[in-house]
């Protein structure tokens, strides 16, 4: 297997909406490619195809070498799809939502997969106590830690980011690059630019239904003209006052 995803010219249209008008796109094995496009662009629409919830009206895709058309149980059998929203169930605790997945993946020893999965995504403190209790970031990072369970080596995340404030937002990037140190592929759609910047190996941009480009940050950055060099008084980010209040906040001083 060269690829663990391959897309060869995918259509995909809603009546006489064409959403998806020939893309091409390929994840190499153990990388993060970013999928930029803006509300509309079909990120989401190609997901769904690439993890066999939707059928392509045309073209061809592979997902871990199956052909998601005529092979979807065995594509379903390698992958892990992460939504925008974390599916994880609010009543139970977070290992008892990692238990549960385990035991319907028929993986052996669910309690210590849990357990291992726990302490690998810092939730171990939190364990036993209701999900409904969880913060964002902890949420997310439990519904990533639960599509995990299997060692799937193909894992496409749909906007994980999407809704999180700034602290839980760091801590799912931490995720993702602890996924890519792994070894697993990852698809990630987005729509925030410092997200698959800060996280992508490489990066393609969905506009009106096609792959308008498709290569490394050096690589696109290339395709604009050289940089000018100007002299700019650099005034701290909202992110930067953010981050040192609430530094300050929680070891009682002010700034």
């Amino acid at each position: 297997m060269m690829h663990a995803i391959q897309v060869n010219g995918l259509t995909k249209s809603y009546g006489e909406l064409a959403v998806l008008q020939g893309v091409d796109l390929t994840v190499a094995r153990g990388a993060v490619v970013a999928l930029l496009g803006s509300n509309g662009a079909g990120k989401t629409t190609l997901v769904k195809i690439l993890s066999t919830l939707l059928t392509a009206d045309g073209g061809t895709a592979r997902v871990a070498g199956h052909d998601v058309r005529s092979e979807p149980a065995k594509v379903r059998a390698a992958i892990s799809l992460t939504g925008q929203s974390a599916a994880v169930d609010e009543i139970l605790t977070g290992r008892e939502n990692l238990i549960l997945m385990a035991r319907l993946r028929h993986v052996p020893d669910p309690r210590a997969v849990a357990d291992g999965l726990l302490e690998q995504f810092s939730l171990a403190e939190a364990a036993t106590r209701r999900v409904a209790t969880y913060s964002g970031g902890m949420r997310r990072r439990l519904d990533v830690a639960m599509s995990l369970i299997g060692d799937p080596p193909v894992i496409f995340l749909d906007e994980p980011t999407t809704g999180l404030d700034p602290q839980a937002r760091l801590e799912v990037w931490a995720t993702i690059k602890e996924l890519a140190r792994h070894g697993t592929s990852v698809l990630l759609t987005t729509q925030y630019l410092e997200e698959a910047e800060a996280l992508a190996d490489r990066i393609a941009i969905l506009h009106q239904g096609r792959i308008v480009v498709d290569g490394t940050l050096t690589e696109l950055k290339a395709l604009l003209p050289p940089a000018t060099v100007e002299y700019v008084e650099k005034q701290p980010t909202l992110e930067d006052v953010y981050f040192t209040l609430l530094g300050a906040s929680q070891e009682g001083t002010t700034p």
